[in-house]
Order: C-alpha cells, then sequence, then structure tokens
C-alpha cells in the first residue's frame, strides 16, 4: 500500500533551520506532484510548497524565499528545507501526493526560544 513518511521535525529557536523529509514507497513517486502542507493548532490546514512531477515549484506567501521544495525521484523523497524560521511556522507538516487520498503521518515542528 502506499505509504508517505515524514521525518526531520523537531525544536529549533527562532532564525535557525530545519530540514524535512517525505519518503515515498507502494506508488510510482515520480508521475505524482507532491505539497508540504502545515497545520497549526486551532488553524486549518495550508499548503506550504508544492512541486511538480516536473520540477515546477510554488510557495505560500508566508514563506517565500525562506523555504525550500525539491525533490528526489531516484529515493523517492521529497524535501522541504526551512531557514529562518519564525514562532509562527510552529506546525505539524504533512506531505501529500497531490489530488490524492495519500498523507503522511506528519512531523511537529516548534519554534521558540
Amino acid at each position: 500500500q502506499v505509504q508517505l513518511v515524514e521525518s526531520g521535525g523537531g525544536w529549533v529557536q527562532p532564525g535557525g533551520s530545519l530540514g524535512l523529509s517525505c519518503a515515498a514507497s507502494g506508488m510510482i513517486f515520480s508521475i505524482y506532484d507532491m505539497g508540504w502542507y502545515r497545520q497549526a493548532p486551532g488553524k486549518q490546514r495550508e499548503l506550504v510548497a508544492r512541486i511538480t512531477r516536473g520540477g515546477i515549484t510554488n510557495y505560500a506567501a508566508s514563506v517565500k524565499g525562506r523555504f525550500t521544495i525539491s525533490r528526489d525521484n531516484a529515493k523517492n523523497t521529497v524535501y522541504l528545507q526551512m531557514n529562518s524560521l519564525k514562532p509562527e511556522d510552529t506546525a505539524v507538516y504533512y506531505c501529500r501526493a497531490e489530488s490524492t487520498f495519500y498523507w503522511g503521518q506528519g512531523t511537529q515542528v516548534t519554534v521558540s526560544s
């Protein structure tokens, strides 16, 4: 069956960096657009970044210039590099195979001093 497994979350001080990974299995990874989403307590889940199967990227305005999404089709993995982190970036981060019901289980990112 399809599995998306995120890793790399944790705690970081404001201004710091974290890198997230999402490893896919049970699917032909290279044909899917992939997205990173996040959900903060009491808020709706929102799209953070998306990368098409051709490598075209787009970002939420709140993270543009600070976050970078990338993918390695040979490793069936999508990444999210997060720099200059702010407390408002605190959330559970999920990856998703776009236009499907396939989601990862989420990884917590906490930005605080």
